[in-house]
């Protein structure tokens, strides 16, 4: 058999192996409604881990210290910074009475380790729910601790919310990084939805003291230097124990990265997590990357090569009108919708970086978090 045939016929597997995750995994989360109980006033630690984020802290902290909702308190931890964030959290500290200050140095053992120091911020927090986000997140409403705390219940322990980042106008740089992110969201939804709950984000994640002290809290990948929120989930996560919430008022924003250099560094240091995932999630996760960068690359050598380009047609077609149909309704969800015109220049630059970072973390380990 002709080597362009078998191409052929691994084009058209690639494209049903990608139609079956749009149409069996995506809808889960494109159909979905965002479901709340009545446990809107729960009592709830907000925890803040911060190195460096001075001038972050004043700007984004005043929007969490004002949020809506009667019981809560905010856990910041000082993660050994050099700068003056231990003074802005102690001018906010005097400002408002539900702040409590973790002022954490860096011991040997766990030098640069900011789970070392988000295990001393849940420790101090006197709360059993716990809800995370970083110095540079804004939540978009006064909402957010009650939409997000709203999905605990006896049976959910584990509650995964959307950490969107702020728009840049005119910037290529800042669609890939809105749209990796939207993917990267659409996936860990569309799982959890479908029963396999794999990873969240920092930026808006909460759980509760039980999850994390039954698991030992860090301690199975404490030396892996990132992973404190998605090899957490992944850890603990169950189809029984897990929620999520899309309403935009559950949403948080963050700052990007401006330059590529830097968020390539930091894609370097999220990525190397994936490795101690359970089987199950990196098997899936590397047949959605392999058919991703295997539906471009044959075709465009089977276009090139004009062999049966009708069916090649139709095959990409297929594959693309699912992408904009399905990616497209989730967007709209994750008010991401301005990205969805150059959906395929966007996959193609981002199939690219993730090839580029997953042999770079092979060839050398990132760094620490900060």
């Amino acid at each position: 058999m002709p080597l362009l045939v078998v191409l052929l016929y691994i084009f058209l597997v690639v494209v049903a192996i990608q139609a079956l995750f749009y149409l069996g995994v995506y809808t889960k989360f494109v159909f979905s409604k965002d479901k709340q109980s009545d446990h809107n006033s729960l009592p709830v630690s907000v925890i803040i881990c911060a190195k460096n984020e001075a001038e972050n802290l004043k700007t984004f902290l005043p929007s969490i210290c004002e949020q809506d909702y009667p019981n809560f308190e905010i856990v910041l931890i000082n993660d050994d910074s050099t700068d003056d964030t231990l003074d802005v959290i102690e001018a906010f500290a005097n400002q408002y009475s539900n702040i409590k200050i973790v002022n954490v140095k860096n011991i040997e053992a766990f030098w640069g380790n900011k789970k070392y120091a988000l295990t001393l911020g849940i420790k101090a927090a006197k709360n059993e729910y716990l809800l995370f986000t970083d110095a540079d997140c804004k939540p978009m409403s006064s909402h957010w601790i009650s939409e997000m705390c709203s999905h605990f219940t006896k049976e959910k322990s584990v509650v995964l919310g959307y950490g969107g980042y702020s728009k840049i106008k005119n910037s290529f740089l800042n669609k890939l990084i809105r749209y990796e992110t939207l993917v990267t969201a659409v996936n860990y939804f569309s799982f959890a939805l479908s029963g396999m709950p794999y990873m969240g984000v920092g930026r808006n994640l909460a759980y509760t003291k039980a999850e994390f002290f039954n698991a030992n809290g860090f301690i199975n990948h404490i030396k892996v230097r990132s992973g404190d929120d998605d090899l957490f989930v992944n850890q603990v996560a169950t189809a029984k124990n897990t929620a999520c919430t899309f309403s935009e008022n559950s949403f948080t924003t963050s700052l990007p990265k401006k330059t590529y250099k830097a968020w390539y560094l930091q894609k370097r240091r999220h990525v190397s997590t994936a490795q101690h995932y359970k089987p199950l999630h990196k098997f899936l996760l590397a047949l959605l990357y392999i058919s991703n960068l295997l539906f471009w690359v044959l075709a465009v050598v089977l276009f090139v090569a004009q062999i049966k380009w009708q069916i090649i047609l139709g095959a990409f077609v297929l594959r693309l009108s699912l992408q904009y149909l399905i990616l497209g309704m989730a967007s709209k969800k994750l008010k991401e919708s301005d990205l969805i015109l150059i959906f395929p220049l966007l996959e193609f630059f981002l199939i690219i970086i993730q090839l580029t970072i997953f042999i770079n973390n092979i060839l050398s380990k990132p760094k620490h978090w900060k």
